[in-house]
């Protein structure tokens, strides 16, 4: 049975070693570390079964817009996801999103931010942001790859610009 829970401090070197085998290479597993040194608003998840975590998520806080006399709009991002690669597709990276996104929206989190696969995170209810006059901080990313879940519509009405994720991000290698 997959158990999913909030990171604790034994579980460091573990969702290391998953990022690093899922992505195979160090680029995602060092920003996490240094979100998690850097950040006290991070949401991180890791799936367990049996006593060993073979997944893991994080989410930081991104923000929208800013420009002008306009503040910026807090949010979260969703990045990195990472599962094992003997235990991919198997759900576990659903199970991830799911919680994650449970938990956000009863944090009151506005929106989530998501630079990813457009044929994976729809299912979650993601969609293009640039719907929604939203772009990413980065020019060379494909629109249809930065997308956005709206947790509170309310909330982010008005919003627009460039969502940004942490300055960690622009940090990786």
């Amino acid at each position: 049975m997959i158990i999913i829970r909030e990171e604790r401090p034994e579980d460091v070197e573990a969702i290391r070693q998953i990022n690093l085998a899922a992505f195979n290479q160090p680029a995602e597993a060092e920003v996490v570390d240094r979100l998690r040194e850097s950040c006290r608003d991070l949401l991180s998840l890791v799936a367990e079964e049996g006593g060993e975590v073979v997944g893991h998520i994080l989410f930081s806080p991104a923000s929208i817009g800013g420009e002008g006399a306009t503040p910026p709009l807090a949010g979260m991002g969703l990045a990195p996801m990472a599962v094992l690669p003997e235990r991919q597709g198997q759900g576990i990276g659903s199970l991830l999103i799911h919680n994650g996104i449970k938990m956000l929206r009863e944090r009151g989190c506005p929106y989530i931010i998501v630079l990813g696969y457009p044929e994976y995170y729809p299912r979650f209810g993601f969609e293009r942001a640039s719907r929604f006059g939203i772009h990413s901080q980065w020019s060379e990313v494909p629109d249809e790859a930065f997308m956005i879940l709206i947790l509170n519509k309310t909330a982010i009405v008005g919003a627009s610009g460039v969502a940004s994720y942490r300055r960690e991000f622009d940090e990786a290698v």
